[in-house]
């Protein structure tokens, strides 16, 4: 009866020790890609949904002002400027805000933007006049920069309130600068285009 001598033992388990090992290293390697792209996917994901949510309130905006709690008239139907510390950058009213329990409220929603700690935040409010704000929904995160213009009569404006107040602007432009996404530039049309 033949078998294997101690060397050739040692040789094998020498062998299938280093296949072991670059196997455990391709899939440490894969796991941590895989942990990579989906932590990118998700980024993505996350701005293609702002990215919808701002085009959708833009492309609705309404020329009603609302009220605040004290009963004074907002300065307009639309308020831009540029985004400062926890302040909104931009106060809209919109068209098209859905009721699927056919509750007793208008069609139109007050929906502010604000950049807070590096978080693009959209708040809306329960009523156009006079409601305080509702809890803030993130929309992205690991915002560097925010640059917002506004486009009226072919010229780009950093900041906007129309006089008498029902104006809105004919597109805005919002530049964005997202870790890990890198710059973004987005122009949106607004119903002021069909002026």
């Amino acid at each position: 009866m033949k078998g294997f001598t101690l060397v050739e033992m040692l040789a094998a388990l020498f062998v299938f020790g280093l296949v072991a090992s670059a196997g455990a290293l391709v899939m440490g390697s894969t796991l941590e890609g895989q942990s990579a792209v989906r932590s990118r996917m998700d980024s993505l994901g996350e701005f293609q949904r702002a990215r919808v949510l701002l085009k959708t309130d833009l492309s609705q905006l309404s020329t009603r002002r609302t009220r605040d709690g004290a009963g004074a008239a907002a300065t307009g139907a639309f308020v831009g400027r540029q985004p400062a510390r926890d302040a909104a950058f931009m106060a809209l009213t919109r068209h098209g805000w859905e009721n699927p329990g056919a509750a007793q409220r208008p069609s139109l929603q007050r929906v502010d933007y604000r950049l807070v700690e590096g978080r693009l935040e959209r708040t809306t409010r329960a009523a156009l006049d006079g409601a305080p704000a509702g809890t803030p929904q993130v929309l992205l995160r690991d915002v560097d920069q925010v640059e917002v213009a506004y486009l009226n009569r072919g010229a780009w404006m950093p900041g906007w309130t129309a006089i008498p107040g029902t104006e809105l602007p004919q597109a805005v432009r919002l530049r964005l600068r997202v870790k890990g996404l890198g710059r973004f530039e987005q122009i949106f049309l607004t119903p002021g285009s069909l002026r």
